[in-house]
C-alpha cells in the first residue's frame, strides 16, 4: 500500500515502465476463475496486447477473438493445454504459440501464472501460416549477442518469415549491457524475469527489477545495463518480418 503516492511506474508517449505496485486485476472474456492484469494494449498506443493471468486451480482460458494469435509463457504453477486433440502439461518456463483461429483451452492444475502476448496475424503472400509451437525455455540453444558471451539470447520461436512476431529471452551477466542504444521500427513488450539494472527509454533512465513490465514504441531509443551480483534476465516480444505499410 502506497502512503506517499510514489511509484516507479511512468507512462510516456513512446514508452512505459509498469511496476507491480500499480497492477490492477480484472476479468477478461474467455478466462474463468482467473484474474488478468493488462499491461500493454492498443489503448496505450501498442499494436499488440500483453497481459498476465493469475489462475486458480480449475481456472481456464480460451481465445474469444478471430484472427488473433497467442503466445503464452508459464511463470509458475502447472497448466494443462488442450489443442489439436492432444493434451499437454506446461510448467514454469514452458511456453506455447497458438496460431490464429486455433481452438485451444488452458486449464490450471494448480495455482498458476502465465504471461500472454496476443496480436492480429498478418498473412504474408507465399508463406504458409505458422503452426503450433511448444517449448521449454531452458532447453532452447542460447547464442551470444554480437559475440558477447556475457549476453545470451534464446529465440523461442522459429526464425521463419511465416511468423510476424518473435519472443526471446535475454540473459545478462552482472555488468553486461546492450552494445548500443537501439532505435528501430519494431516495438517491444518486456517482462523482467530475474535480476535488474538500468534501462534507458527515450531520454529517461529507469531502475528496473524482477516483475517490471516495459513497453517500447517504434523508434523509442532504448538501452539496458545489468546490475547486481547475479544474472539479469527478461522475456521480450517484438514484431518482425512484415512491411509496416501493411498496417496503414
Amino acid at each position: 500500500m502506497s502512503l506517499t503516492g510514489f511509484t516507479r511506474t511512468h507512462v510516456a508517449p513512446d514508452h512505459a515502465l509498469l511496476t507491480p505496485d500499480t497492477f490492477i486485476r480484472a476479468p477478461l472474456p474467455g478466462w474463468t476463475n482467473t484474474l488478468c492484469i493488462v499491461h500493454i494494449s492498443p489503448e496505450l498506443g501498442a499494436r499488440f496486447k500483453m497481459y498476465t493471468v493469475e489462475m486458480q486451480p480449475g481456472g481456464s482460458g480460451e481465445m474469444t477473438l478471430l484472427d488473433v494469435q497467442r503466445f503464452a509463457y508459464v511463470l509458475s504453477g502447472r497448466v494443462g493445454l488442450e489443442v489439436a486433440g492432444a493434451q499437454h502439461t506446461l510448467e514454469a518456463h514452458h511456453y506455447a504459440y497458438l496460431p490464429a483461429n486455433t481452438p485451444h483451452r488452458f486449464t490450471a492444475h494448480t495455482e498458476s501464472r502465465m504471461v500472454v502476448f496476443e496480436k492480429p496475424y498478418q498473412a504474408l503472400a507465399g508463406a504458409e501460416p505458422p503452426g503450433l509451437v511448444l517449448g521449454f525455455e531452458p532447453e532452447v540453444a542460447a547464442n551470444p549477442l554480437m559475440g558477447d558471451e556475457a549476453l545470451q539470447v534464446r529465440l523461442l520461436l522459429p526464425d521463419h518469415p511465416s511468423f510476424d512476431l518473435a519472443v526471446n529471452t535475454m540473459t545478462f551477466e552482472p555488468g553486461a549491457h546492450l552494445p548500443m542504444v537501439e532505435t528501430h521500427v519494431m516495438e517491444h513488450g518486456l517482462l523482467f524475469l530475474q535480476g535488474g539494472g538500468v534501462y534507458r527509454l527515450g531520454e529517461r533512465w529507469y531502475p528496473v527489477q524482477t516483475g517490471d513490465i516495459i513497453w517500447m514504441a517504434s523508434y523509442c531509443p532504448q538501452w539496458f545495463g545489468a546490475l547486481g551480483k547475479g544474472p539479469s534476465k527478461y522475456l521480450i516480444y517484438k514484431d518482425v518480418n512484415r512491411h509496416s505499410l501493411e498496417l496503414l
